[in-house]
C-alpha cells in the first residue's frame, strides 16, 4: 500500500484537477472455457452468438442515444465506431466460422477472434492504431458478457463524487461517465492517443493514464488529488497539499471561462499576424467538437480507419460519401485529407504483405500507395468527387523523393481525366500537398516546393527519423526532443524553401498542439497549426497575447543554442516570463480546467 503523501506519475491526458475519494473499479473477467458442440448443434450456437451481438448493439445504441441527449452529438462518434466494429464481417463471420469448423462454443470462438485481432495490432508501431486493439477487446468483452447473460454495466456501480481507478477503462465505459458524477479517473494502462483518453478530453473529465499499478496501491475511499495537466496523482495528501490544489483548481476555473470567450475570435497576434488554427480528426463525428473549440478548418483528416477491420477494400462510393459528409459538416471551412498511411507496420488485412524487419521504414504510406495503385486510385476518385462539395485539399504522406510526388500527381491526373470522361463533377483546382515527415523531404524542400501547393510538417515522424529515435521504445523515448536544434533547423529550412516558392507551411504533429511551442513556431514562420480540438483554445490564447516581432526574436535566439536541453530551458523560461498566467511553473503546459 502506498505511503501517505505519496505522488504517482502517469500521463496526463485530460486537463483539470480532481480532489476526492478513490473508487476502485474491479474488472470483470470473462475467461471463456472451451467445450465441444455436438454435430448438428453448431447452427444454434451461431444463432446464440448472433443474438449476443444484437444485444450488444442494442446496448451501444441505447448509450449513444443517452449520450447524444445529455451531452450532444459531438460525443457519440466513438460509440458509432464501436457499432461499426460490431457489425464488421471479419469479426462476425470469423466467429461463426470457428463455431462451425471447430465445433466450439461461442464464448471460446469470440475469445479466439479477439486474440487474433490483438496479435495483429500489437505489432503496429503507430501508437494510435495500436490502441485500436483496446476497442476490439471492449467489444469482445461486451459480447462475452451478453453470452453469459450478465446484464449489469460496471459504470452503474460508481457512486457520485469519486475519482475512479481502474486497471483499464473501456471507451464505452468512459463514454457513460458524467462530469457531475465522476470527478476524474486514473488507470493503470493506456496512452495519450487511446480512445479512452480522447473521450475523457471530449467530456472534459480530468484523467491520468499509464500509472501501471495504481489500482494495487490505492484502496477504496483513500483521499486523492488527480492533476490531469501534469499526470500526477497524490495519494492521501496532507492538508497543505490539498489547500494548494484547491487554490489551483479555482484558478483553472477562471482560466477556463477566459478560454471560452476566445471561441469566435481569430488566432491573431497583437500586431496583426493571422495564424491558421485547425484540427486533426479521423471521423466526421468529431466535427461538432472541432467547431465548438473554434477550429478554422480540418488540417489533418486521417483516412486509415476506413480500411481497418474489414474483409474487403472500401469502394470509391464509400470514400466519396465519407469525404462529402466531412466537407458538408465543416463548410465553409476547408479540410485537408491525407491519403492512406497504411502498409508496413500498419494493419491492412486485405493485402498480403511480407513481414518486414523494420516496418516503420518499410513499404508504407506513399510507397505503399504507389505500389497498390488500384486502391490509391479508388481513394483519389472518392476525394476528387467529394471536392465538388466544399473546399478540400489532398496531401501525400512520407514523401522522401520528388519522383514519388510526381508519380502520385500523375496518378491523380489519370483519375481526374477518368472522372471528366464520366462527366462526374470535381474541383479542377484541387490543391496537392506534401507531408514533410522525413529528413530527406526537409532537405529537398526547395525541390518539392516547386511541385507542391502546400507543405504540412508531420512532427511525430520527422522528429523520430531525424533523431533516429523509436518513440514507442521505452528505453530511448527520453531522447525524443522536439526542440532539438536539428529539428528546429529542419523546420526553419522547410519554411524558408516553401515561402521562397510562394506556398504555405502547416504543422500537424503533436508539437503543434503544445502551447509551450507556439511562440517559437510563429517565429519560425509556420503559417498554420493543426492539433486535437481541446488544445485549440490554449494555443489561441497564446497567439492572441503575442507579437510577431517577439516570436521572431525568440526563434532567432533559440537557433543560436547548441543542445536540446539548452533550447528547452530557454523556451521554458521565456514562455513562463511572457505568459505567467498560461504556463505552469514547470513550463510544460497551459493550465486548463
Amino acid at each position: 500500500m502506498t505511503r501517505p503523501g505519496t505522488s504517482l506519475v502517469g500521463i496526463g491526458v485530460s486537463p483539470g484537477i480532481a480532489i476526492g475519494p478513490a473508487f476502485v473499479l474491479e474488472k470483470t473477467d470473462f475467461t471463456a472455457h472451451r467445450w465441444e458442440i455436438p454435430g448438428g448443434g453448431t447452427a444454434a450456437e451461431v444463432r446464440r452468438f448472433r443474438a449476443a451481438v444484437a444485444a450488444s448493439a442494442a446496448q451501444l445504441r441505447a448509450f449513444r442515444r443517452r449520450l447524444a441527449r445529455d451531452l450532444g452529438p459531438q460525443h457519440v462518434y466513438l460509440l458509432d465506431a464501436h457499432l461499426l466494429m460490431l457489425r464488421d464481417r471479419m469479426f462476425g463471420d470469423g466467429v461463426a466460422r470457428l463455431i462451425r469448423e471447430d465445433r466450439v462454443n461461442a464464448e471460446w470462438a469470440v475469445q479466439q477472434m479477439i486474440a487474433r485481432f490483438r496479435a495483429a495490432f500489437e505489432g503496429i508501431g503507430d501508437a494510435y492504431l495500436r490502441e485500436k486493439a483496446g476497442d476490439m477487446e471492449d467489444i469482445g468483452e461486451r459480447v462475452l458478457r451478453n453470452l453469459a447473460g450478465a446484464t449489469h454495466e460496471r459504470v452503474s456501480e460508481i457512486p457520485e463524487g469519486v475519482i475512479v481507478l481502474a486497471r483499464d477503462l473501456a471507451p464505452s465505459d468512459t463514454a457513460q461517465m458524467r462530469r457531475e458524477r465522476v470527478l476524474g479517473f486514473a488507470i493503470d494502462m493506456g496512452g495519450k492517443t487511446s480512445h479512452t483518453a480522447i473521450v475523457a478530453r471530449s467530456l472534459e473529465i480530468p484523467a491520468v493514464v499509464g500509472l501501471e499499478d495504481i489500482t494495487a496501491r490505492v484502496a477504496n475511499g483513500d483521499p486523492l488529488i488527480l492533476d490531469g495537466n501534469t499526470g500526477q496523482v497524490h495519494v492521501r495528501p496532507d492538508a497543505g497539499t490539498v489547500a494548494e490544489y484547491e487554490a489551483l483548481r479555482r484558478r483553472y476555473h477562471r482560466y477556463d471561462i477566459e478560454l471560452h470567450k476566445l471561441r469566435e475570435l481569430p488566432a491573431e497576434t497583437l500586431d496583426g499576424y493571422r495564424l491558421g488554427l485547425e484540427a486533426n480528426i479521423e471521423l466526421p463525428e468529431e466535427i461538432p467538437s472541432v467547431l465548438e473549440h473554434g477550429a478554422a478548418g480540418i488540417g489533418l483528416y486521417r483516412t486509415e480507419f476506413i480500411y481497418l477491420n474489414r474483409t474487403d477494400m472500401p469502394t470509391e462510393e464509400e470514400h466519396y460519401r465519407l469525404y462529402r459528409r466531412l466537407l458538408e459538416q465543416i463548410r465553409p471551412r476547408a479540410a485537408t485529407i491525407r491519403t492512406f498511411d497504411l502498409g508496413g507496420d500498419k494493419f491492412l488485412s486485405q493485402v498480403p504483405l511480407a513481414k518486414e524487419m523494420n516496418p516503420a521504414l518499410g513499404l508504407r504510406a506513399i510507397r505503399f500507395c504507389l505500389r497498390e495503385v488500384t486502391a490509391f486510385k479508388t481513394q483519389l476518385a472518392g476525394i476528387l468527387r467529394a471536392s465538388a462539395h466544399g473546399t478540400l485539399r489532398v496531401m501525400f504522406p512520407m514523401v522522401a523523393e520528388v519522383s514519388e510526388l510526381r508519380q502520385a500527381r500523375e496518378i491523380l491526373e489519370e483519375v481526374t481525366a477518368d472522372l471528366a470522361r464520366r462527366g462526374v463533377p470535381f474541383d479542377p483546382e484541387l490543391q496537392v500537398g506534401v507531408m514533410i515527415e522525413t529528413p530527406a523531404a526537409g532537405v529537398i524542400a526547395d525541390v518539392l516546393a516547386r511541385e507542391a501547393d502546400f507543405f504540412s510538417i508531420g512532427t511525430n515522424d520527422l522528429i523520430q527519423y531525424a533523431l533516429a529515435i523509436d518513440r514507442v521504445n521505452e528505453h530511448v523515448a527520453y531522447l525524443y526532443r522536439p526542440l532539438h536544434p536539428a529539428v528546429l533547423r529542419l523546420v526553419r529550412e522547410v519554411v524558408r524553401a516553401a515561402h521562397a516558392h510562394g506556398i504555405p507551411v502547416a504543422m500537424c504533429g503533436e508539437m503543434a498542439g503544445e502551447p509551450i511551442h507556439t511562440l517559437l513556431l510563429i517565429g519560425l514562420g509556420i503559417d498554420s497549426l493543426s492539433m486535437n480540438a481541446v488544445s485549440l483554445p490554449r494555443v489561441k490564447k497564446i497567439v492572441r497575447a503575442s507579437r510577431l516581432a517577439d516570436a521572431r526574436e525568440l526563434a532567432a535566439a533559440a537557433g543560436q543554442l547548441r543542445s536540446a536541453w539548452e533550447v528547452e530551458e530557454f523556451v521554458k523560461k521565456e514562455m513562463r516570463r511572457r505568459f505567467p498566467d498560461d504556463i505552469t511553473d514547470d513550463g510544460r503546459q497551459v493550465c486548463l480546467i
